[in-house]
């Protein structure tokens, strides 16, 4: 269906003197519309689960920079000096945004969306009925599924570069705690919980110690699991020192299922939140 837009994209890819043509930049802006109406992603879940990055799409979101010129932009009394656009006529999308909230074109906000004053870069989808809260931020690329809570302060890394690197990737229904932060490419299964300060990168060891034996995990987190911060003794030469990982204590609940509650998952595991 894109395949033309494709083709010409991956051509000033290669050459970038062919952005000096004014064809070239439309096709550009043509790429960065259809990422803001949802119509493209930079990555998209397939049929069996997995996810596929489309690499073109990225190249056309690091491409617009370049011929995007910088100005002063007005909001009232507020002044911004850049090149890219802010979105707007949130009204028309069906999306409530809260003073001191803002997103980049090209990034899609889905309708039933309720952003708090926090931030949406270039390239994320936030699919309907999530809530991004007070200081959180959701960074380039980053894809949000359906009715997940982004609670205050939690940071969703952005991934641009290299190419071929996997998004952030948070699945549908998922609870993240305050002050989480999930970088590098790493996967949150649907439904699951993450407690208050969790921190998930591409090498953060991810221990299930809800059996008899641990099961580890690296930059994926299983449908469903409940997680809180935890650590574990690591060797130096300068002795021995605790470091950071994540604890997989459980398994969500299915009385959590018609909570909106973050606070009710992680009490079912007696934790103090």
């Amino acid at each position: 269906m894109y395949e033309a837009l494709r083709k010409e994209v991956e051509r000033l890819w290669d050459n970038r003197e062919g952005l000096r043509e004014e064809s070239a930049k439309k096709v550009i802006r043509d790429v960065i519309e259809l990422l803001d109406k949802g119509e493209l992603r930079t990555a998209e879940p397939l049929e069996d689960g997995s996810w596929q990055v489309n690499e073109w799409v990225k190249k056309a979101v690091i491409l617009y920079f370049p011929i995007q010129q910088m100005r002063v932009m007005e909001a009232g009394p507020l002044e911004f000096y850049d090149k890219m656009e802010l979105k707007q006529h949130y009204d028309q999308l069906g999306v409530r945004v809260v003073p001191g909230a803002s997103a980049r074109y090209g990034a899609y906000i889905a309708p039933g969306v309720v952003m708090m004053p926090s931030y949406v870069n270039i390239g994320a989808y936030v699919d309907s009925g999530t809530m991004v809260d007070t200081w959180a931020t959701v960074g380039s690329c980053a894809q949000i599924g359906k009715s997940v809570h982004l609670s205050g302060g939690v940071g969703i890394g952005g991934v641009l570069e290299p190419i071929q690197a996997a998004p952030v990737i948070v699945e549908d229904h998922c609870f993240i705690g305050s002050r989480c932060i999930v970088v590098e490419g790493a996967r949150i299964g649907t439904q699951a919980v993450l407690g208050a300060g969790v921190v998930i990168t591409g090498s953060t060891k991810i221990i299930d110690v809800s059996g008899a034996e641990p099961v580890e995990y690296r930059g994926y987190v299983p449908p469903r699991s409940v997680v809180i911060p935890g650590s574990k003794p690591k060797k130096f030469p300068a002795g021995g020192y605790q470091v950071p990982c994540a604890l997989i204590i459980g398994q969500r609940k299915a009385s959590t299922d018609l909570k909106t509650s973050l606070n009710d998952a992680l009490r079912e595991f007696d934790l103090s939140v």
